[in-house]
């Protein structure tokens, strides 16, 4: 994979075999794409989804109190969704994704569908009243890379090299596409 934008193609070879130049690809269990981390994202959301739907049979057992089901849903499906968050670059669209996300998960802890006509924010004072005040998934994702951030701008590693490294030349003319960067001073100011 190339971050190529000029639209000249590139010819890699190792022991003489061209190898096949491609817009995304699969590594230790993320998605890395040429147009960001938004595939990666939507991946984990199906991920967290899936492992959310096999867990019915616990969502729909009134024995257990809602405060445990909320830690096994932090433990066993908001684990999935987390992995690898740090490198995520959020636009508005993924923002909204995780949002929804997160309130997919509560409705189905707490037995409320979309049919019911129970807005989000009762679904969340409904959480907060069951189980005391928690921070929202967005918040969390948000906090976690502002702390990664700061972690590595203190260090004087590869990271931080790689972090605050430029290349030469000049980004393309029109709308830029959001980099990772840009969150930074979006959360901070």
């Amino acid at each position: 994979m190339t971050t190529n934008t000029n639209g000249f193609s590139t010819d890699i070879r190792v022991n003489g075999e061209k190898l096949d130049c491609v817009n995304r690809f699969k590594y230790l269990g993320a998605i890395i794409a040429d147009e960001g981390s938004k595939p990666e994202i939507l991946a984990r959301i199906a991920q967290a989804t899936a492992a959310l739907a096999k867990l019915k049979t616990i969502w729909n057992d009134m024995n257990i109190a809602f405060s445990s089901k909320i830690r096994l849903m932090r433990s066993l499906v908001i684990s999935i969704f987390l992995y690898v968050f740090e490198s995520w670059t959020l636009t508005a669209y993924t923002e909204r994704r995780i949002q929804a996300m997160e309130m997919r998960c509560l409705r189905k802890l707490l037995g409320i569908t979309y049919r019911d006509h129970i807005s989000n924010e009762e679904v969340r004072n409904i959480t907060r009243q069951a189980n005391g005040p928690h921070e929202d998934l967005l918040t969390t994702v948000k906090r976690s890379k502002l702390k990664w951030y700061g972690h590595i701008t203190r260090s004087s590693g590869l990271a931080k090299t790689i972090l605050q490294g430029t290349v030469q030349g000049e980004r393309r003319r029109s709308r830029q596409k959001k980099r990772w960067e840009d969150n930074i001073p979006e959360w901070t100011a």
